[in-house]
């Protein structure tokens, strides 16, 4: 693929006419230019709930084709391209929609494609609402070597890979499982690869303006997050566990589906431990209450694999504004999907189970998380997602 010679790109004065001069993550009203400038190309009108503070809802399109197995399809094909290489089966997502079946890998053209200039990249990561299903998702683009990176200066189809794990899914076109975010780059950051902030920039952030709740910063290449396991700290149910037998649930069905068909609860125990039994799916949440500062946009990080066995949260995105309260005190837990691999695996409560990790907006967006449509998770303490009758 062709680029502009770098030195042009950035002495592009159109560029800082739509972008103004700063660099990090592009907020609602960027995207919304580059809507209007024809940067982000859609088979249809967007929404405007698919605009969120810092990111795009990406939507399904009306065909998904089910393959055998995960891939990429390298640095010298399309995905098209490795399509027909394999065998695959074509289902259309129109009129009622079709099942994904749990456990079976889909790839599905989305509605959405791209034409990025040079000074932007961009990426993805499932919605919350699709890993508190236990739906893995990934984004894929043509000539690719890594999930849910788009490099800088694409110009093509998006695709998504969706694999449920826990229920069998009813999806449609224009069912939203991912996101996508836009980074613009200066000519200094084209080799990066980590724009996030350290910890002694979080530590004064924090001096300045809470970014948890309590009296400690645990940071350690980010914000370490520990799992709430105790009746003083989250209740008497202190996480969920998926029913391994369920009836499908339609992802753009919300409040429709009670717990108990779906969910086993995760009761408190004097011990105040949890065994993950091994390929086990449970929703959990931090002792900690968060706060993301309206100029910062922040992800969520498995801990280190050599500290156990198990994966925390597919999903991880926690737009500007997450957690905001009247009061200035951090207001909203961070849910936690959790699936231990290969053996049983003890939790306690407080241990470390995850961190989050910081990055700069270009600029803070006029509107803030909970302020803008789909906000569903603003306040949350432990939360199942939007789709099921919450007590």
């Amino acid at each position: 693929m062709e680029t502009a010679p770098v030195s042009a790109l950035f002495e592009d004065e159109s560029a800082s006419l739509l972008f103004g001069n700063a660099f990090g993550l592009l907020g609602r009203e960027k995207i919304d230019i580059m809507l209007q400038r024809r940067m982000i190309l859609t088979r249809d009108t967007i929404e405007r709930g698919q605009m969120q503070p810092a990111s795009l809802d990406l939507r399904l399109g009306p065909k998904a084709y089910r393959v055998r197995a995960s891939f990429l399809p390298g640095k010298n094909r399309t995905v098209a391209e490795q399509l027909q290489n394999l065998k695959f089966h074509e289902i259309s997502l129109t009129g009622a929609g079709a099942v994904l079946e749990r456990g079976c890998v889909y790839v599905i053209p989305l509605l959405e494609s791209l034409v990025l200039p040079d000074s932007i990249s961009a990426v993805a990561n499932p919605k919350s609402s699709t890993g508190r299903l236990d739906i893995f998702t990934r984004l894929i683009t043509d000539r690719s070597e890594i999930f849910d990176h788009v490099e800088r200066g694409y110009k093509g189809q998006l695709y998504a890979e969706v694999s449920p794990r826990s229920f069998s899914v009813r999806v449609h076109e224009g069912s939203k499982l991912n996101q996508i975010r836009f980074r613009r780059l200066n000519s200094s950051q084209l080799s990066n690869t980590d724009f996030t902030l350290t910890d002694s920039q979080l530590a004064a952030r924090h001096r300045d303006q809470k970014l948890v709740d309590g009296d400690q910063l645990n940071l350690r290449d980010g914000l370490v997050l520990r799992v709430a396991l105790s009746t003083e700290t989250i209740g008497d149910i202190v996480g969920y566990r998926a029913q391994k037998h369920t009836d499908i649930i339609d992802v753009d069905r919300v409040g429709a589906y009670d717990i108990a068909d779906f969910w086993e609860l995760v009761r408190s125990r004097p011990d105040k431990r949890l065994i993950l039994d091994p390929d086990e799916f449970y929703i959990l949440a931090s002792q900690e209450k968060l706060h993301i500062p309206r100029d910062l946009a922040a992800e969520m990080v498995p801990i280190d694999p050599a500290m156990g066995e198990f994966r925390v949260h597919y999903a991880g995105f926690f737009d500007p504004g997450f957690g905001f309260t009247e009061s200035g005190e951090p207001g909203s837990r961070g849910v936690l999907e959790v699936r231990s691999h290969e053996v049983p695996f003890i939790l306690e409560d407080g241990q470390m189970i995850g961190r989050l990790v910081y990055e700069k907006m270009a600029e803070a967006p006029q509107a803030l998380y909970g302020q803008v449509g789909g906000s569903n998770y603003q306040g949350q303490g432990l939360k199942l997602s939007k789709h099921f009758r919450m007590p």
